[in-house]
């Protein structure tokens, strides 16, 4: 009986079984069984209102944007970097300077706000379709999806070569720090393993779709911009890995994703997080709250892959005493924290607790500390009755 669960086990994990990643889809049942309960009425009727206007919206792609990359392709993905300005100094600006944590509204030309949109479309689209059973939502999410990856005369090129575009350096291709873009792909995956119960989303579909991101995930391995990325020491290795592992796990690359997991304390936890919980890479940023807490949200995600697939990744007690260091400023004005946070500190705090919310419910921080981050949402994180947070979290 024992070796006949270790083959079985072996297979999920080689074959791509068990891919959910960072969703609890035990919750997800008990939640649309429950639906029209108070307790999810109202995020659910908010959910679906919101699926309705996008019911026969033209799909987002690659092709709408007005530039083209250097390649001359315009199948590949173009962004700027997000805090790069024109040069003051310079008759036409180039290259651009950096003005870290300033917003350059440039970006919103380019694709990273419409591969945001696709991904918040597909994940909306099949939320709705998964708790209300209409096939409508699943059918617009599935054209969505083929739009932006399979069509062939709208899909992306699954490389990030042209990401995060400095104008004026390198030729105009992109940088390591590109690869970030592409995380809304993580809970996007969650939202087509869903989708794939559906009429909507065919078995063709599906091969075509774990096809398109093992190229992307050996895209990520192998080109320039992804070894750099796996080598920097900040949030961006994190975020490298969650992907990874998250893109393996729904192309059926499951030993892949198993050695990054058990890589991952002894290349990432322990060099950026120290022993009191502080993240020195992150704290030296103009925005350090809201970066101290982005790199943990890549790691609480990593934390629930493992955790779904009976991962032991160790040292989970360094993350939680990375969430303990931030605790203390949660309904504090900004003033109180002793490094920079130039703007979004509202912002960040709210995102944090939505994290201490999912630490608290989904991983083993142990009962004190469950019962304090669970009192500090409760005083502090502020949802709405329509909000999917209720649908997706909320026990």
């Amino acid at each position: 009986m024992k070796q006949f669960l270790s083959i079985i086990l072996w297979l999920a994990w080689a074959g791509g079984g068990w891919c959910q990643s960072v969703w609890d889809l035990n919750h997800l049942r008990q939640v649309k069984q429950s639906v029209e309960n108070p307790s999810y009425e109202e995020a659910f009727r908010a959910l679906c209102r919101e699926a309705d206007k996008m019911l026969g919206q033209p799909p987002v792609s690659v092709m709408m944007k007005d530039k083209v990359a250097a390649s001359g392709d315009k199948h590949d993905y173009l962004s700027q970097a997000r805090y790069v300005w024109p040069d003051p100094t310079k008759p036409d600006g180039l290259p651009y300077v950096h003005r870290d944590g300033v917003t350059n509204p440039e970006i919103q030309r380019l694709d990273r706000p419409r591969l945001g949109q696709m991904s918040h479309r597909v994940v909306t689209l099949t939320l709705a379709w998964y708790f209300s059973g209409k096939e409508q939502y699943a059918q617009e999410a599935a054209r969505q999806l083929r739009a932006w990856f399979l069509n062939r005369a709208t899909r992306m090129n699954p490389n990030l070569n042209y990401a995060q575009v400095v104008p004026g350096e390198n030729q105009g291709k992109g940088r390591c720090y590109g690869l970030i873009d592409s995380y809304s792909f993580v809970e996007m995956l969650d939202a087509v393993q869903l989708l794939e119960q559906s009429r909507a989303w065919t078995a063709a579909d599906s091969r075509r779709l774990k096809r398109c991101f093992r190229n992307f995930a050996q895209w990520m391995t192998t080109s320039p911009q992804g070894r750099e990325e796996d080598a920097t020491g900040n949030n961006h290795s994190i975020a490298y890995d969650a992907q990874l592992v998250a893109f393996s796990l729904y192309a059926g690359r499951g030993e892949d994703a198993r050695r990054i997991l058990g890589q991952f304390a002894e290349r990432r936890l322990r060099p950026q997080i120290q022993p009191d919980g502080s993240q020195l890479h992150e704290l030296r940023r103009t925005l350090a709250y809201h970066y101290s807490w982005y790199n943990l949200n890549h790691i609480i995600d990593i934390l629930l892959m493992a955790r779904h697939r009976g991962v032991d990744i160790g040292e989970e007690e360094l993350c939680f005493k990375a969430l303990d260091f931030l605790c203390p400023y949660v309904g504090q004005d900004r003033s109180s924290w002793p490094y920079q946070q130039i703007s979004g500190w509202d912002e960040a705090v709210q995102h944090l607790l939505a994290d201490l919310y999912r630490a608290a419910t989904l991983l083993p921080v142990g009962e004190a500390r469950s019962r304090h981050y669970l009192c500090l949402c409760k005083e502090h994180l502020v949802v709405h009755p329509g909000d999917r947070f209720w649908l997706l979290y909320a026990r």
